[in-house]
């Protein structure tokens, strides 16, 4: 994506906006797929990560499945063509309709508290079900990451998952799936040691459930945002897919299909966000502390929120500039009336400035590897509008498969209805 291009897209549909380069996309989608052809392997989509209809429907076409978190997600994976029986919910708590969603289109629920199989029951399902298993363990690349251990709210403690089966097996449900999410994007090394041990503990688990048919042992393959050029290898993780596969048909004396549900890996570094440099100012050193040049930018945390949320990294470019056009070391911020809308800062909400090519007033930013978390966690706080995403074909051609929200929007929901 040059320069030139930026700015006549942004000249189109204005600035901020989001715009993904399908090649990218498309070559994460093939390296999954590659990491998991062949007889009992299945991959889904966690498309929390990056829910729109233009996303999903690649994953549809590649023959990747879906794990949903909420019923919405399950409306909007069926409304791009998925059928019922590709999609798991995955939740630790029902709301929005979902109960009513998942027995309408046939899809299974992933329970990730024991009271929701009361729930069920009460509401009459007594179709399969899965459960969600928190082993004791996990490692994220920030501790609230972390869906496993003592402090993670996901999935049934380890040790309760026996009595949970024998509720579920009273209520006339049939538990056919174990599932485990231990953490999103640990390093790699982590990540197979935890797989490997996840596998183990799945092992002892299986034959109390003779109707089983497939375990998960989750996601979390690691994205490295600092270097785009320094990505790990998935060769790896394919003999650990494939040791833990055969470990699960031998335990349970029969076929057992094995699932991974990426997310990050399959989105992140095919989106970029992109920002106008609106001004460039200084504060300067006093007591209260070091002096900091701040590039103001039309996006903010509404727009991309993990810098802010968990003081994440993402690389960051200026459309057209060089190290030879002179370096600065820059804070870059947002629009929001808010001190925390920064988008280069740690995990302890200081400042770490960026030494970057020196910005000018209508130079675009761009924020990289963007695809996960980024347009699906933004918000209209401020009332400020949703940016549109665009899609990068390999022909060079451009498409917008949602547009900037206006102010119509915003407040289409409001409503004056007596209820009571």
């Amino acid at each position: 994506m040059n320069a030139e291009m930026l700015q006549s897209l942004a000249a189109k549909v204005g600035t901020p906006f989001w715009i993904c380069d399908a090649a990218l996309l498309r070559q994460r989608i093939a390296a999954i797929k590659l990491l998991t052809e062949g007889v009992g392997l299945q991959a889904r989509y966690a498309m929390k990560a990056c829910p729109a209809t233009r996303i999903l429907k690649e994953m549809l076409e590649a023959g990747i499945w879906i794990d949903a978190v909420s019923g919405n997600e399950v409306l909007r994976a069926r409304r791009a063509g998925f059928p019922g029986s590709s999609i798991l919910y995955t939740s630790d708590v029902f709301r929005d309709g979902a109960m009513a969603i998942l027995r309408e289109h046939g899809v299974m629920p992933n329970l990730g508290s024991p009271g929701m199989l009361r729930e069920l029951h009460n509401a009459g399902y007594d179709g399969p079900i899965s459960l969600r298993v928190n082993p004791g363990f996990g490692h994220g690349h920030v501790n609230a990451c972390d869906t496993g251990g003592p402090s993670s709210k996901h999935g049934i403690w380890f040790s309760d998952i026996g009595d949970v089966a024998i509720r579920a097996e009273r209520f006339g449900m049939s538990v056919t799936m174990l599932h485990a999410h231990i953490g999103s994007g640990p390093k790699f090394p982590e990540l197979l040691d935890n797989m490997r041990r996840l596998a183990k503990e799945f092992v002892e688990f299986i034959p109390r459930f003779p109707k089983l048919t497939a375990v998960s042992l989750g996601g979390g393959i690691p994205h490295n945002y600092r270097n785009a050029n320094d990505q790990p290898s998935l060769e790896p993780l394919r003999t650990v897919l494939e040791d833990a596969r055969a470990s699960f048909c031998s335990a349970a004396e029969r076929d057992v299909r094995l699932e991974i549900e990426p997310g990050r890996y399959l989105v992140a570094p095919a989106v970029t966000l992109v920002a106008r440099v609106t001004d460039v100012k200084r504060t300067e050193t006093n007591e209260r502390g070091k002096g900091e040049t701040f590039v103001m930018v039309d996006a903010g945390f509404t727009d991309l929120l993990r810098p802010a949320m968990y003081g994440s990294f993402h690389r960051i470019t200026i459309a057209g500039r060089h190290e030879r056009d002179g370096m600065s070391d820059v804070v870059v911020a947002g629009p929001l009336c808010e001190s925390g809308d920064i988008f280069t800062r740690d995990g302890h909400e200081l400042l770490v400035p960026r030494r970057l090519p020196t910005p000018r007033v209508g130079d675009l930013l761009l924020l990289h590897d963007a695809g996960a978390y980024g347009y699906a966690m933004s918000s209209n706080y401020n009332s400020l509008g949703r940016a549109p995403q665009l899609m990068l074909e390999l022909d060079g051609s451009v498409t917008m498969f949602s547009r900037r929200e206006t102010v119509d929007d915003l407040l289409a929901t409001e409503a004056n209805e007596k209820i009571s």
